[in-house]
């Protein structure tokens, strides 16, 4: 079994990357490889509800122009996903919007290929902004048929200089739960 986590963060070693690994660290601990994507950075184009792929129907976005196919490509190929973001002004990142957005559309117009996919948002904060942007996230997970794991906590960590992540004992103690019911839960989808 394998979990994607898409960092939508433009600082790749920053706050939010370790907030996933925190995750993928526990989920590696107990026997599924994870992969950390770098979303956050990318020149991404959000949906241009152009509806190619209401036609097409080949799990690709008609817009070629950046890395969103490459990121389609590895959500479909994984048995569960995260999407990791700051908030920036009170919600995600223009990347993770994009990707959810675009995810969303080419999943749904082929099949729900997301569907019963464990799926969790993780996001940092300074301050504020971090229940609507988990909110924001897990829409995606709604429509597209996928759980939602849980923890004993929302799944964010508060931070906002490089490293402060480390600060964040309660975040660590619930990044950790979540990456053990991520784990649960994707074994009980494989019997």
């Amino acid at each position: 079994m394998n979990v994607v986590a898409f960092n939508g963060s433009p600082r790749r070693d920053g706050n939010t990357y370790h907030s996933l690994k925190m995750v993928c660290d526990e989920l590696d601990a107990r026997g599924i490889d994870t992969q950390i994507v770098q979303v956050g950075g990318n020149l991404l184009y959000g949906c241009l509800d152009c509806k190619e792929c209401m036609r097409v129907h080949n799990n690709k976005c008609a817009i070629e122009k950046d890395k969103m196919n490459d990121f389609i490509a590895a959500a479909n190929a994984a048995d569960g996903i995260l999407i990791g973001s700051p908030v920036y002004f009170g919600s995600m990142t223009t990347e993770t919007k994009a990707l959810i957005d675009r995810l969303g559309r080419i999943t749904r117009e082929n099949g729900f290929t997301l569907k019963n996919k464990p799926g969790a948002a993780v996001v940092t904060a300074r301050r504020a902004g971090s229940n609507f942007t988990m909110a924001a996230i897990n829409y995606l997970f709604t429509i597209n048929q996928m759980p939602i794991v849980s923890s004993t906590y929302w799944n964010f960590t508060m931070a906002y200089e490089k490293g402060e992540w480390q600060k964040d004992e309660e975040a660590a103690r619930t990044l950790k739960t979540l990456g053990e019911n991520m784990a649960f839960m994707l074994g009980k989808l494989s019997k």
